[in-house]
């Protein structure tokens, strides 16, 4: 007689029943579970294995928006093309590919946050450790900028360059949200055209040239 076997849940398996446990509530009732009992219940666990992964649901939304940008990052870096591009294209290509993992969760964004007064007080939170993992990858691309002088290295600006691009993420994020053109064509304009004038405004500009050479004729009179 043959042995049925029966698959083992991994810990990564409960925690993605959690993810999209969460997500899925949220689409049904437009607003988060009342508490983690009564939505762990609804998912037939026992409510000491959500904590086993989180401590409250701002955790589980923070580890969304993680996963959104793990998902943006490896298809990215999954582009033989992409070691090629300069900052300024892998900016873009972030972007665009991080707005293409947004639309599989655009219900759910939209559930919490379309209303601008709660998005901009939730986001941060709810998107902490995004941020912190998107600086990281922001820090990347601006040093190889400098290195290839298409960033300008100025002092004290040059070290608010990562929250510059971030603040650019929260800008693009907000109009995507209230985008209502057929297949987000308003959006990706939005994306070229900010993308375009940040990496002008750090790259070397006339005055950074005048300067140098002010600099140049003062130091050799």
């Amino acid at each position: 007689m043959e042995k049925t076997t029966v698959k083992k849940t991994s810990k990564k398996d409960i925690q993605q029943l959690i993810l999209d446990g969460f997500k899925t509530y949220v689409l049904e009732h437009g607003a988060e579970p009342k508490s983690i009992f009564k939505f762990t219940k609804d998912l037939k666990m026992k409510e000491e294995e959500f904590y086993t992964f989180f401590t409250s649901f701002e955790s589980v939304k923070s580890a969304i928006w993680v996963s959104i940008y793990d998902s943006t990052l490896q298809a990215v870096e999954s582009q033989e093309v992409f070691k090629e591009y300069s900052a300024r294209e892998k900016f873009l290509s972030f972007l665009f590919t991080w707005i293409e993992e947004l639309k599989k969760n655009r219900s759910y964004l939209l559930s919490l946050y379309e209303d601008k007064s709660k998005s901009f007080k939730g986001l941060p939170a709810d998107a902490r450790e995004f941020k912190e993992k998107f600086k990281d990858f922001a820090g990347e691309i601006i040093l190889e900028g400098k290195e290839t002088q298409e960033i300008a290295s100025r002092p004290i600006i040059s070290d608010k360059y990562d929250e510059a691009l971030w603040l650019q993420v929260l800008f693009v994020f907000r109009y995507w949200l209230d985008d209502r053109s057929p297949r987000f064509e308003k959006t990706d304009a939005a994306i070229e055209k900010s993308v375009n004038l940040a990496f002008d405004l750090m790259g070397k500009s006339a005055l950074d040239s005048f300067l140098d050479f002010a600099k140049f004729l003062y130091q050799n009179k």
